[in-house]
């Protein structure tokens, strides 16, 4: 790209004409044209991305996929913008960092939270179920509130219990506080069960307090769950079939569920892991490099003792621009077929980030429910 709007019809007086907005930048009739990020094709397959804020300098925070990119000002005006080269097919949360503070998009409809917006390519696969939430917006809660008082794990932690459809296997979603807050999995999975895309479920949302400590791959975490917040979700009042257990889990997380499923398989036999941090050893967080260790780290080594994994059912999914993490995932993935579970693999239109796993969520819980 060599300035705004590159390729396309555009001027002094309109330099954003290809992106399908019209005025003169820092006008009220720009201002009222302007929207969500815009993409046009780069001519190689992939896409330059519009992204405009009003008013000051900031640079755009991308979850995982890219380093910030700065802002620049088009001449005098109040129009700041940057255009971003993106790949095909790619979902990704944003934010905008100004005064040492984060904002969402003003102009994008669709956020992740308080302080984060979502942008896709055109090319990017709809979400089927996810509803546009803004900013602004205050997601519903599930009514059902449990205080886990942990002795294992230390702490109070607050637990939410859903039974979409009216309940039916509990579905653990770890890191459950990113799934209430920022992102409407409540919604999204009662209008999956809504829509016959999956049976009645009853959603148990874990919050964690050291995601390092407690998603590593050791049994602290899972006899908890175990001895003290499942004979919670069986004395709630909220119907919940104990004996179908689904873990759901990301990056970490998904490291920890596949871990249970190893090594408590009387607890856990359904597992939907996206992004799992199969790189994940003992001493991994320590070196300079987390990701580069044996590939598949503990979890592969584990498959490799060629446990019986004939009762379990696994989907993984991991983002097809995650290049750093395939080569962790793929491995995991074999050893676990080669160990006898039944198994799905699938790739997001993402990089590491949850915006670009929710479709995958609800998809694999319904797969390991089958």
């Amino acid at each position: 790209m060599t300035g705004p709007a590159a390729g396309a019809a555009a001027g002094p007086e309109n330099p954003f004409a290809g992106f399908g907005l019209s005025g003169t930048p820092g006008t009220d009739a720009f201002w009222a044209a302007a929207g969500a990020p815009a993409s046009v094709p780069d001519g190689d397959g992939g896409w330059v991305t519009l992204f405009l804020r009003r008013g000051s300098p900031a640079s755009i925070a991308f979850e995982s996929w890219s380093e910030p990119v700065p802002l620049r000002r088009w001449g005098g005006t109040d129009c700041w913008y940057a255009e971003v080269p993106m790949p095909a097919r790619l979902r990704v949360t944003y934010q905008f960092l100004a005064d040492d503070a984060a904002y969402a998009d003003p102009f994008n409809p669709v956020g992740a939270g308080a302080d984060r917006s979502i942008a896709a390519t055109p090319d990017a696969p709809d979400q089927p179920h996810w509803p546009v939430v803004g900013a602004d917006d205050v997601l519903p809660l599930p009514r059902t509130r449990l205080r886990w008082t942990s002795a294992r794990l230390g702490g109070r932690r607050t637990v939410r219990v859903h039974p979409a459809g009216g309940g039916g296997p509990v579905v653990l979603l770890l890191d459950g506080d990113d799934w209430l807050y920022l992102h409407p999995a409540m919604t999204a999975f009662d209008s999956a069960v809504a829509a016959g895309d999956m049976p009645p479920v009853t959603l148990v949302f874990v919050p964690t307090k050291d995601r390092e400590a407690e998603f590593g791959c050791g049994p602290g975490l899972w006899e908890a769950v175990r001895d003290e917040l499942l004979p919670l979700v069986a004395e709630s009042g909220v119907p919940a079939d104990l004996d179908r257990l689904v873990v759901a889990g990301q990056s970490l997380g998904g490291l920890s569920a596949m871990y249970a499923a190893l090594e408590f398989p009387d607890l856990v036999s359904r597992v939907a892991c996206q992004s799992a941090s199969f790189w994940w050893t003992p001493d991994a967080l320590e070196r300079a490099d987390p990701l580069g260790g044996p590939p598949g780290g503990t979890v592969a080594a584990r498959l490799r003792e060629r446990p019986d994994l004939s009762g379990l059912r696994v989907a993984f999914d991991v983002g097809e621009h995650e290049t750093r993490m395939l080569p962790h995932c793929e491995p995991a993935e074999a050893l676990a077929a080669q160990a006898g579970a039944t198994v799905r693999v699938s790739r997001s239109a993402s990089h590491h980030d949850r915006a670009g796993w929710r479709h995958a969520l609800l998809r694999d819980v319904a797969w390991t429910l089958v």
